[in-house]
């Protein structure tokens, strides 16, 4: 009663007065996945006088009270529909005063106006009050819900009510459950659906589409496609967006784009000139996406910014960045996203790009800040970095996670773990993103503890991932002070949380087992990895090239080559290792052509050194000199040390001299050059020129450096305990035991190696 007062007393003499005409608020538009068309009803002849129109809803309401007529319903319902905010308070005020609100008619038009307006609230007051509400009052309060979770609950309530849902109730929550991702809610949807008898309707049809495209069921979709009597345009882009969206799926989508053009002669709009070019972008159908790009071009939406925002990302997804510059210069109207994959094309041009964007009069939102900050992360450009930062914490974007996470990850880049971690304490809500961003930046930039020390921190407080523990064990295979007992731990965790079949992990797991000298355990690793994929194929490969398995290496190497999977720079070095060390130097040479010609690979200056390494070994140092000489790209240091390490080895002080000359070029400060050449000289017994190169190395100030190693022994007393020491080291203060010990196993070696050298190896059987 109250509340009915409160709205009587908005009339006022008002009612009377001269009402300025509101313009009725915009629907608000379909979310881009679902693509259904909105259903639209003929609206009942108003039994007022005015033209739609020119209805001005209180003046005739005002003439109607003045000329003493009774209200009805029907002039009720027109002005709810042209009403918002006070005048549609005024017309609620009477309604209830004339008792009007008790037709369905009128409150279904109330509720419909409050949930439009944004007061739902209001609308399920007078839903609630309904004795006895029809299924468009079912609808209209099913409308209004924000969350799908709540919308498919009342859906159920109103089944358990007996009130029978129509098409238009079906439809609707069909697009909150793909909304949701939900499947199983679908599926049950569509059962009830064609349980009703409405399978034949083409919303409920295009809905269901939409609903199992994604739910990430394309072969469901297309059955429902399939079994439809009649399509219309919104079918068919359902079903193509459904598909482009899938991932997996972008040729089939290119499919039926083709057989609704040229088989159903259905005309695309720009959802589907958007769906089938991102779905060449997926594809990497360039070719078929500029000729779609020519037909939206005739069509006339090329200028649409959906249109033209994807042939931008497909054609800079694929190294045409002259045509997407275009494709953004012609456009009319650029929206925020078409600013951002700018940003992201260019990124050189990054800061004007975004001052552009402002002086446009477009807001950046989120994803614009990251594509800023990844623009500007580069190590000479810290100025430019903090300066977006700036402007990140002075707009407020800096509070959004995924943007906080993005500047951890710049200031990683920028080397400024101590800004990063800064970054990271001011968030006040952190991702397991956030905690592997600050992981993998510490780990990085050498930190390995500090990395070690984020993880302890992340355990208890999110759920690590599988790039979780990429960074930590990658931190743990590089830091020597670290015991293998620790990243034993973390494989242990990671097959409680059932990671250890991932492949990045597994190859992780591989790399971190061999490099402590676990091949066994590296191999397990390998073995239990389900799908195996190049990063674990390499890993093991690579491992066992590490361990000297040079047959395991090619053995892997033939069943990755079965198996479909293409190797990398990576695979190919570890494969002309275990040729080089196995003497197998054709084989190497066909290996290094093959990565050349037939993967179309650029080889590193490491695949360089192989060959040249393997060519010395065999004494072919001509060879070695004419295939760097041939070599597209000058001679690195890796493969000039190789080449003067052989020289050492077969005598030729001529090649080595000249070997050496560039390698100081090269590396002035570095001792390698100096010592290797001293030491063939010395091998030669020119010890003038040993002498003028230690002379060199004094006069030029280059020091050998000390070498050290590590020795893991073990956990004692709770804590892990690593050794560091060098040659002739007795610093420790166990240096005398330690000596003792190496004195002792230096002596069971030796006498071990003199029992073997008493066997006469020709009674061996041949292997």
């Amino acid at each position: 009663m109250r509340q009915s007062f409160a709205l009587r007393s908005l009339l006022a003499p008002s009612l009377l007065a001269p009402i300025v005409h509101h313009r009725p608020l915009l629907r608000s538009s379909l979310s881009h996945h679902q693509l259904l068309d909105e259903i639209t009803h003929p609206n009942p002849a108003p039994t007022c006088p005015e033209n739609a129109a020119t209805f001005r809803p209180l003046q005739v309401i005002g003439d109607q009270l003045r000329s003493e007529a009774s209200l009805d319903p029907a002039t009720v319902v027109m002005s709810l529909k042209r009403c918002r905010g006070r005048p549609g308070l005024q017309i609620h005020a009477l309604a209830l005063s004339s008792g009007l609100d008790a037709y369905v008619i009128v409150s279904n038009s109330l509720m419909n106006m409050y949930a439009k307006s944004g007061s739902f609230d209001l609308a399920r007051k007078i839903f609630d009050s309904m004795p006895c509400p029809d299924v468009v009052s079912w609808n209209t309060i099913l409308s209004g819900f924000a969350s799908g979770a709540e919308a498919l609950e009342f859906a159920a309530l109103m089944r358990r009510s007996g009130v029978p849902s129509d098409p238009v109730t079906f439809t609707m929550v069909l697009a909150f459950s793909a909304d949701l991702q939900d499947l199983e809610s679908g599926q049950q949807l569509h059962c009830l659906v064609l349980k009703s008898g409405f399978d034949s309707d083409i919303f409920v049809g295009n809905a269901l589409i939409t609903a199992y495209s994604r739910a990430a069921c394309a072969d469901e979709a297309k059955r429902v496609f399939d079994e439809m009597a009649v399509r219309d345009l919104v079918s068919w882009n359902s079903l193509i967006c459904g598909l482009t969206q899938d991932g997996d799926c972008g040729t089939e989508a290119i499919e039926f784009f083709l057989m609704m053009v040229r088989e159903e002669g259905v005309r695309p709009d720009r959802i589907s000139f958007a769906s089938v070019i991102s779905a060449c972008g997926h594809e990497g159908s360039v070719g078929f996406g500029c000729q779609v790009h020519g037909f939206a071009t005739k069509v006339g939406v090329e200028d649409h910014s959906s249109v033209s925002n994807v042939l931008m990302s497909m054609y800079y997804k694929h190294g045409h960045i002259v045509s997407a510059k275009r494709v953004f210069e012609n456009m009319t109207e650029r929206d925020v996203i078409a600013w951002t994959t700018m940003i992201s094309i260019e990124p050189e041009n990054a800061i004007p790009l975004f001052n552009g964007m402002r002086q446009d009069g477009v807001q950046p939102n989120d994803v614009t800040f990251v594509a800023l900050i990844f623009a500007v992360s580069d190590e000479h450009l810290m100025r430019d970095g903090q300066m977006v930062h700036g402007v990140c914490f002075k707009t407020g974007i800096a509070a959004e996670v995924n943007v906080s996470n993005s500047l951890i990850t710049m200031y990683a880049k920028l080397k400024s773990m101590e800004e990063a971690r800064r970054v990271f304490d001011g968030m006040h809500r952190r991702e397991t993103v956030s905690w592997n961003a600050l992981l993998s930046g510490f780990a990085q930039n050498g930190l390995r503890e500090e990395a070690l020390e984020v993880f302890s921190s992340l355990i208890g407080h999110c759920k690590p991932n599988q790039y979780t523990f990429g960074s930590v064990l990658s931190a743990i295979t590089a830091a020597q002070t670290v015991s293998l007992t620790y990243g034993q731990g973390c494989h242990g965790r990671i097959i409680r949380l059932g990671l250890n079949t991932d492949a990045y992990v597994s190859g992780a797991l591989i790399d971190m087992y061999a490099k402590r000298g676990s091949i066994d355990a590296a191999q397990r690793a390998f073995d239990e990895t389900v799908v195996k994929r190049l990063v674990g194929w390499t890993a093991i490969i690579s491992a066992h090239a590490k361990h000297g398995n040079y047959e395991e290496v090619m053995s892997l190497f033939e069943g990755m080559k079965h198996t479909g999977v293409p190797p990398d720079h990576i695979t190919f070095l570890a494969v002309l290792v275990a040729c080089g060390c196995k003497g197998m130097v054709d084989e190497g040479r066909k290996a290094f052509d093959s990565m050349v010609q037939e993967h179309e690979m650029e080889p590193w200056a490491e695949h360089y050194a192989c060959v040249v390494d393997m060519l010395g070994k065999a004494g072919r140092l001509d060879e070695a000199e004419e295939f760097l000489r041939l070599a597209p790209t000058p001679p690195g240091v890796s493969a000039l040390q190789s080449l003067l390490g052989a020289c050492r080895v077969h005598g030729n002080a001529d090649m080595g001299s000249r070997v050496a000359e560039a390698l100081m070029e090269l590396e002035p400060g570095e001792s390698g050059a100096y010592v290797l050449m001293s030491n063939l000289y010395a091998d030669m017994g020119d010890w003038e020129n040993v002498a003028k190169m230690r002379r060199g190395m004094r006069q030029r100030g280059v020091r050998k450096e000390v070498g050290f190693s590590w020795v893991d022994a073990g956990i004692r007393d709770d804590s892990i305990h690593m050794h560091k020491f060098s040659s002739g080291d007795r610093t420790h203060p166990w240096a005398e035991e330690i000596h003792s010990m190496a004195r002792s196993l230096g002596s069971e070696m030796k006498a071990r190696d003199e029992d073997w050298s008493d066997i006469d190896l020709a009674h061996l059987p041949n292997p």
